[in-house]
């Protein structure tokens, strides 16, 4: 383990256990990302909030582990290599840590390499296509004339869903009857549109049947119902 004070991240948030991993997030769809698969794993962990009430992550400490500004990210003391490892981008952190940890990712190349397809349908077309709607249908959007904009993503969202169900026909889970990071990456995304964003009657919600079962089984796992408050908001 190395000392992660050479970290300008840790002058802000210091680390009281820097033995553990340091997560700074905070529970958005993206942020619990990371807090379930920490839960799931049961891997040791710092949790720090990055509250963007008073732009912690535009911080000159947070942007020096991520330059994107975004959450959630990591500083795992015990990277490859017994050396420190920083790491952004919610997809990329679950994919390090289910290899790190050997749990909640197939074992053979081709399920993994299929694991790994399903997380970036979630990083490239769920994520952004649902923020989107999320946007016209309960933000600054909704104050907008012109719906087109609106409708285009409430039908894109509409057709992610059902990619989402045709694949979960027959299936516990995205991979079959392994709960996998893909799951993680994807259900906290579908709970937002229908819960926070209140979208699920303007996409048609009930028409998934499949999505539907399979995110009441996931909002259902204990490490799923701690992991979805944290951080814990102020």
């Amino acid at each position: 383990m190395n000392d992660l004070a050479a970290f300008p991240v840790t002058q802000k948030w210091p680390a009281l256990h820097p033995d553990r991993l340091q997560l700074y997030s905070l529970p958005t769809p993206n942020g619990v990302k990371v807090s379930i698969l920490l839960e799931e794993t049961r891997l040791p962990y710092e949790v720090h909030l990055v509250s963007f009430e008073t732009q912690d992550q535009m911080t000159p400490e947070f942007l020096s582990l991520n330059p994107n500004n975004k959450i959630p990210a990591i500083l795992d003391p015990n990277g490859p290599g017994g050396k420190p490892l920083a790491l952004f981008e919610s997809g990329a952190i679950l994919l390090y840590l289910a290899d790190k940890t050997g749990l909640l990712i197939p074992q053979d190349a081709a399920g993994r390499y299929e694991t790994i397809q399903w997380l970036m349908f979630q990083m490239g077309g769920i994520g952004p296509m649902f923020g989107q709607l999320g946007f016209f249908n309960k933000f600054a959007g909704k104050d907008y004339e012109d719906k087109r904009p609106r409708d285009r993503y409430v039908a894109e969202a509409r057709r992610l869903l059902g990619v989402l169900d045709r694949r979960l026909q027959g299936r516990d889970w995205i991979m079959g009857t392994q709960y996998s990071i893909a799951d993680i990456a994807t259900f906290p995304w579908v709970r937002n549109l229908v819960g926070f964003y209140e979208a699920g009657e303007l996409v048609g919600f009930d028409d998934f049947a499949q999505v539907k079962r399979v995110l009441a089984a996931f909002v259902e796992r204990p490490a799923v119902v701690k992991g979805l408050a944290i951080p814990e908001r102020p």
